[in-house]
């Protein structure tokens, strides 16, 4: 009788250690699940947001980057291919940004490049991307101007004039007003198909005819 007194009794400590345990774990698992894997897992997302966006914005103006925009670029002209209508890169060069940055210094030029993204930024509509390429450049994409070609240079024109006028207004900063104006190449882009790069070169080339006409001109590839 001693041995399955015995015998009870240790089957009765395993149960209750087991009884413990399954408790424990019970208990435990929403405690760690809300404790520790909820705020891993909301930290890794949130690093990958921050990943991602640093990937795709200047880190200066905090417009999108060449990478970005050649993305965005690549997506817009197939939309105009498929719903055959016009859209336009805008490349824009700054006509003073040197002067500025030799005689005030880079950090001046700095502020420059950040006041014209504010402005490059607060024209801009939810359907459009505008980003800095580097340097002193910035680019702009509109990507439904209209279905018809003559209509959307036209279109494309005005909207330069108004980046032109938009960034002719002098910047104050300590107290000093700073002249740039800005030189705009365009290039139309809508029904054949056309890689990113291309387009983005095209303006360039219509950009350099600009600064070529005069400062505070506007250019339309192939025009």
């Amino acid at each position: 009788m001693l041995v399955f007194g015995i015998v009870d009794y240790q089957a009765n400590i395993y149960m209750v250690a087991g009884t413990d345990i399954l408790l424990l774990a019970a208990l435990s698992t929403p405690l760690i699940f809300i404790l520790v894997v909820t705020p891993f897992v909301k930290a890794r997302d949130e690093a990958l947001v921050q990943l991602s966006y640093l990937a795709d914005t200047d880190p200066l103006t905090k417009l999108s980057n060449r990478r970005s925009i050649d993305i965005q670029l690549d997506k817009f002209i197939a939309s105009t291919v498929r719903h055959k209508f016009f859209g336009a890169v805008f490349l824009l060069d700054l006509d003073e940004f040197k002067t500025i940055n030799d005689e005030y210094g880079h950090a001046v030029g700095d502020k420059v490049l950040v006041e014209v993204a504010n402005r490059l930024r607060s024209r801009v509509r939810l359907d459009e991307i505008v980003g800095r390429l580097g340097g002193d450049e910035f680019i702009l994409l509109i990507n439904n101007l209209d279905t018809n070609e003559h209509i959307a240079r036209n279109a494309a024109l005005r909207v330069a004039e108004q980046l032109v006028t938009l960034l002719s207004m002098p910047i104050n900063l300590n107290d000093t007003n700073l002249s740039i104006g800005v030189s705009v190449g365009i290039r139309i882009f809508g029904l054949d198909e056309i890689e990113a790069e291309s387009a983005i070169k095209d303006a360039d080339l219509a950009m350099y005819r600009a600064k070529k006409a005069g400062k505070g001109q506007c250019v339309v590839y192939g025009q």
